[in-house]
């Protein structure tokens, strides 16, 4: 499953630190973040609860950018 969320971030190196965070986390088969458009695709490994998943992307995303938002 893919899903597109808007993010918030600020510059477009933290958003290719936030991409590789949200490939590293479990449940995440495949992830872009474009800074341009604010947007975050994410595609979901088979049997992971998405909104789970997205908790955990957060957290991760957070590491890299405290201050970022991401709408899910």
């Amino acid at each position: 499953m893919k899903k597109t969320y808007k993010i918030e971030v600020d510059c477009a190196n933290c958003a290719n630190l936030m991409e590789d965070a949200t490939r590293k986390t479990a449940g995440v088969a495949a992830a872009t973040v474009n800074f341009m458009t604010q947007k975050m695709i994410v595609e979901f490994a088979e049997g992971h609860d998405p909104r789970k998943v997205m908790q955990d992307v957060l957290k991760a995303c957070k590491k890299v950018e405290p201050d970022c938002e991401i709408e899910f």
